[in-house]
Order: structure tokens, then C-alpha cells, then sequence
């Protein structure tokens, strides 16, 4: 077994005046290193074309992940999506991206625009089989995954973007794979490449969109592990073993909390170095402690990181300003969302006295809360959560 994993993420913009997508991506896990992606286009827009595409991905992506073979499912849903009569096209197109092990992928196109792949974060021409399923034109491809290789899957809205107004007949596959592959070597995660590439579609449509657009991004990288310190043990007796489990783990390690991180810094035999600027109003300033990658203040940071954290799942607008601003929120954005992929959290159960102040709207159930909510955020963005309680 290797030590990669995949990082994925997916990104869509609506038809002009529609308030439904008509396109659906689903994302089903067989185990820890076997995932099922499903990218369906409904035809045309809004309420039909949504239902069609979600039954279409839903349909696919269980059967998959019931342990059916490509073949198997490509022919029951091809079987059972009737065609058009008046423009002779299925109601519903599908890209399927099987990684198995996180050693090769497996993929299935049906009338999407190809998959386009980036392999040394240039265009890879991977091998492509045309099958006959059920009736239907079916490409398949079998490719052995290798480090940092990018599978960037669209519905027809991206190539179609901008048709009469930037370009005579739309952004061609040819001049997409040329932006990507500027966008591809900076390292940005797999939401963040969609969001950049569904952005650059609403830009050539002059923001309104003539088609439902979505982008799916497949990233392959190495695990990388990170582990977080929020709130001193229940138990003080307890200290010393939490900081011990703590710091032998391997990878990065955040610390957040002024209680806490003075008892790190007790632990560590190192000076505890607050700074005092305030780069952002709403964020308290961040710490500095030898041997320790990043330290913060405790409740307000994690409750803007998880903030964040719902904003990246969805419209992911608030990207600009965490990705490249200094506060302790962004900082530990920057090292949850986008480096680490196995988090540990050690979470102490102590209730600080000073959240006991019926004037501050913060007390124990809300700090276990953010521990909850912002470890189910991360598993959404596929990142494998463990969290310690003491």
C-alpha cells in the first residue's frame, strides 16, 4: 500500500436565472482508500434537469459503491435514461472516476466533455477504450495514479462558456487544459482549482451563465498529518500525558488556547511569546512558542476557522481573504484546508473560569460544539478526523 490519497473537490455555477443546478457531483467511499465520484449534467436547466442528474449520479454512485462492476452500472443507467425525441441527446450525461487503493483510477465518460489530466502539471493523452453499452458510446480509461496527477472532470457548461461573446465557439478543451496548466503547479487544493475554473466560466458567460457549469477536481498528493491542541485536560494531573501524546505525534502541531498554551510551553522548557498586533479586528493575535508550528487564542479562532470552514464547502467566497491574510484563523485555515489530511485533535474538557461570565456568550457546550462541527467540516472535505478527549 502507498502512502498517497486524494484530495477532491468540486464547484458549480447555475444557469442564468435558474435557482436549481442541473448538474450533480456525488462522492461515495467504498473504505479508506477506495472513492467513487460521479459528475451527472440533467439536460438542460433548472427543477428537470437537477432531478435527472441527481438520480443519475444517486444511481451510479450507490450501485458502485455496492460493489457492481463499471459495466454493470453503465448499462443500467444507460438502459434506463430514455433519449430526447426532439433533440435525439440523452436526459443525462455522466463522468465516473472510480480510485481504487489510491493506486489507479478507473474512468467512464458518457457525452461529457473528456476528462482532462495533468501529470508533472502538464496535459497527460491517457489512454481511451470506446465501448458499446446498452446503445450508448462509452470511453474508458485505466490509468495508474502517480503523485501530484490532477483529473479535472466538467459538464458541457465550461467548454460552452462564452459562445458568442468571448469566443465565436466557446473556450475549447485545448485552451482550458492551457489555463490549468498555469493554475496547476502553484499547488492550490482540488475545491479551490474547481472554484478558480467555474470563476473563469462565469467570467466569459459576462456572469450570465447560458448553461449550468461544474468543475470536479481529483488531486493526488502524499498524507500529510497535523495535529491540534484546544483547551487544557479536565484533569490537571492529566497535563503531562496529554502533552506527551501530543507532541509524539508526527507532523505539524497547532495549539490553541492562552491556558494551554502556557502549559505547552511548561512542558516544552521554552518562553511563551505573545505578540500584540491585531491583523484582523475580529481575531485575537497569535503567539509564538519553540518548537510549535502555530499558537492561538482558543474559542473566537476556531469559531472564524469554522466559519470558514462552512464557507469552503459551499460558495467558498471567503477564500481570498484566509488564503493569504496573517491572523491566527487564516493561519490555521492555511494548515487544515489545504496541507494536512489526517487531523488529530486533543481536546481538553476543562471549563475555564473565565467563560463562566454570564456576560460572554461562551461557555463548555459551545467550545464542544466547534470541536464537533468544525471535525465534520473536515471529514466533508475528505480529511480523516481522530479527536481525543481528556
Amino acid at each position: 500500500m502507498n502512502d498517497l490519497c486524494t484530495d477532491i473537490g468540486f464547484q458549480s455555477i447555475f444557469h442564468y436565472g435558474e435557482q436549481l443546478c442541473g448538474d450533480h457531483v456525488d462522492i461515495v467511499e467504498q473504505n479508506e482508500n477506495s472513492t467513487v465520484v460521479v459528475l451527472a449534467d440533467g439536460l438542460g436547466s433548472g427543477v428537470k434537469a437537477s432531478i435527472l442528474s441527481t438520480l443519475t449520479s444517486k444511481i451510479i454512485s450507490t450501485m458502485m459503491a455496492e460493489g457492481l462492476s463499471l459495466e454493470d452500472c453503465v448499462e443500467t443507467i444507460a438502459a434506463t435514461l430514455p433519449v430526447c425525441s426532439v433533440r435525439g441527446v440523452a436526459y443525462s450525461t455522466f463522468t465516473i472516476i472510480h480510485i481504487v487503493e489510491n493506486e489507479h483510477a478507473e474512468i467512464i465518460q458518457y457525452d461529457n466533455p473528456h476528462i482532462i489530466v495533468l501529470r508533472d502539471f502538464v496535459n497527460y493523452d491517457y489512454p481511451r477504450t470506446e465501448m458499446l453499452i446498452g446503445g450508448k458510446k462509452i470511453y474508458k480509461s485505466y490509468i495508474t495514479l502517480e503523485e501530484n496527477d490532477i483529473f479535472i472532470a466538467m459538464s458541457d457548461g465550461c467548454p460552452h462558456a462564452g459562445i458568442g461573446l468571448a469566443f465565436n465557439f466557446g473556450w475549447k478543451r485545448e485552451d482550458i487544459i492551457s489555463f490549468m496548466e498555469t493554475i496547476a503547479p502553484v499547488g492550490y487544493t482540488a475545491k479551490t482549482i474547481a472554484t478558480i475554473l467555474t470563476d473563469e466560466c462565469n467570467k466569459l458567460y459576462d456572469y450570465k451563465p447560458g448553461d449550468d457549469a461544474t468543475a470536479c477536481v481529483v488531486r493526488v498528493r502524499r498524507r500529510e498529518p497535523m495535529n491540534i491542541l484546544f483547551g487544557p485536560p479536565s484533569d490537571r494531573n492529566d497535563c503531562d500525558r496529554m502533552m506527551s501524546l501530543f507532541f509524539s505525534k508526527h507532523g505539524k502541531h497547532i495549539i490553541c488556547g492562552g491556558t494551554t498554551s502556557t502549559i505547552a510551553a511548561s512542558y516544552l522548557g521554552k518562553p511563551l511569546k505573545p505578540h500584540i498586533d491585531f491583523i484582523d479586528k475580529d481575531v485575537p493575535p497569535t503567539a509564538e512558542i519553540e518548537g510549535v508550528d502555530l499558537v492561538t487564542e482558543g474559542v473566537i479562532t476556531i469559531n472564524k476557522v469554522l466559519t470558514y470552514a462552512k464557507d469552503y464547502l459551499t460558495d467558498n467566497k471567503l477564500y481570498e481573504h484566509w488564503s493569504c491574510s496573517r491572523d491566527g484563523a487564516s493561519l490555521i485555515c492555511r494548515l487544515l484546508f489545504e496541507e494536512a489530511t489526517d487531523i488529530n485533535f486533543y481536546v481538553g474538557r476543562a471549563i475555564n473560569p473565565a467563560h463562566q461570565n454570564p456576560d460572554l456568550p461562551i461557555n463548555f457546550s459551545i467550545k464542544m460544539n466547534l470541536v464537533e462541527e468544525l471535525s465534520k467540516c473536515l471529514r466533508q472535505m475528505g480529511k480523516r478526523i481522530k479527536v481525543s478527549y481528556f
